[in-house]
């Protein structure tokens, strides 16, 4: 069978044997949850709960604090503890609400399933989706109601659904995909609607044929027009840039988004959460996470509620080896490493990877040879040896005329260099550095 890719990108060792057969467990809610302002791209949310309040599961806790945000939902019942700076995930500490768990698992009385659903106009169910405060949760968490609200000069003739997952380690889509297939295809019925598409597809790497065979299954028992495609197995196949260029062969030109070639990407387990917000008006209090690394005594693939401490998630797992060294919040080669084990599960935590000691020990770093594996291995097409030079001459403006903007920070020149260079760590700062450039332009 041929399969679908795109120019350059690598093959990490996948590590996903630890999970990939392991069925999703609800994972039980933690004493207390902790709901950051901040989950999503944009704008943070403002809390509109008080210290005292009683919540139940469901029951907004915050509003969105513009277009480009989302509000964020109490994932146990019980009372509001504080509102105060917890640690975050992403770094620093951030606005969040603590509500105390009163082991009741009360829910807002207004959820539960609409026979009418699919009569919901497209405001209605961008309003529906945007209540339930939805965002990506591929990982990078953009709120979906606006990439559902393309300007009227963007047609949009193409729907993809991101079932790739080639992240090393993680495991959470393709279980989800296993064991949720009508989930993801109704969601993704909701979305072609919405968008008013022509064409849907569903990419997933060739590793995954049983996934493959599931949905493609569905989509006929359901009589729907959408295709499911078996894409190589290369890293970051699962890229939006990458993932369109392989499945409907257009690029997104530079510094342009998809819509702006007629296509919107989506995740599967964001398209399974459409579905529960439009057709249960659900709102996003819960996500599945991969929970593995040979630092885990017992990997996993949960179900967490939002805002559960990383420490509770990981007591599920029966806690961490004795030799755990790092701990990473998605995957290898672009995730985060943490330093707080109780910041908690946000949207866009698609896994918690725990390494060992040895697994976490860096390399020394070696002179630039100039053998141009990076330039090989760069699926956007770019220089990152004269980029990371670049940068640390600080010379922006050459690094900005080499479409360093353009990077994806997928971490694929700085895998196959031989001299350990962490050229990820430089393109990162040279983008910081020219968006800044650009702002103070402004």
């Amino acid at each position: 069978m041929s399969s679908k890719s795109f120019s350059g990108g690598i093959h990490p060792p996948a590590s996903k044997k630890i999970t990939e057969s392991s069925s999703i467990v609800k994972c039980p809610a933690p004493p207390a949850v902790i709901i950051p302002m901040q989950q999503h791209i944009g704008a943070p949310a403002k809390p509109i709960v008080a210290a005292g309040d009683a919540v139940r599961i469901g029951d907004p806790v915050s509003e969105s604090g513009g277009f480009v945000s989302v509000p964020s939902h109490a994932s146990v019942s019980g009372t509001v503890s504080a509102i105060e700076a917890r640690p975050h995930p992403l770094g620093g500490k951030v606005l969040s609400v603590v509500i105390e768990n009163d082991g009741q698992e009360k829910w807002r009385d207004d959820i539960g399933f609409d026979a009418k659903y699919a009569e919901l106009s497209r405001k209605e169910i961008i309003n529906r989706i945007q209540a339930a405060g939805l965002a990506g949760m591929g990982g990078a968490t953009f709120p979906t109601h606006v990439k559902l609200s393309p300007p009227p000069d963007k047609k949009i003739d193409t729907l993809i659904l991101n079932g790739a997952e080639c992240e090393p380690y993680l495991t959470a889509d393709h279980r989800l995909m296993l064991e949720e297939p009508e989930r993801i295809i109704r969601g993704m019925e909701i979305l072609f609607k919405v968008l008013g598409a022509k064409s849907g597809a569903i990419g997933i790497e060739s590793n995954k044929m049983d996934a493959i065979k599931v949905l493609r299954q569905k989509i006929a028992e359901l009589n729907l027009p959408f295709k499911v495609y078996a894409l190589h197995v290369k890293y970051p196949q699962g890229a939006e840039k990458q993932l369109i260029k392989a499945i409907i062969n257009r690029r997104v030109p530079a510094g342009g988004l998809p819509m702006d070639i007629g296509c919107v990407v989506h995740n599967v387990g964001t398209a399974a959460a459409v579905y529960d917000a439009v057709a249960y008006r659900r709102p996003l209090v819960e996500r599945v996470v991969t929970i593995t690394g040979a630092g885990i005594k017992s990997p996993k693939n949960l179900q967490v509620p939002i805002g559960t401490p990383f420490s509770h998630v990981f007591n599920q797992c029966n806690g961490l080896t004795q030799d755990a060294g790092k701990i990473i919040m998605g995957g290898p080669m672009m995730g985060l490493a943490q330093s707080d084990i109780e910041a908690p599960v946000i949207k866009g935590t698609s896994g918690l990877l725990v390494l060992t000691e040895k697994q976490s020990r860096r390399k020394q770093e070696l002179p630039c040879i100039s053998c141009a594996h990076c330039v090989d291995a760069c699926p956007m097409g770019l220089l990152p040896k004269m980029l990371g030079q670049f940068v640390k001459h600080e010379r922006f403006d050459d690094a900005e005329s080499y479409h360093v903007l353009d990077c994806i920070e997928c971490g694929s020149c700085a895998f196959v260099c031989p001299a350990n260079i962490n050229l990820v760590h430089w393109i990162k700062n040279g983008k910081l550095r020219v968006m800044q450039k650009r702002k103070k332009a402004n």
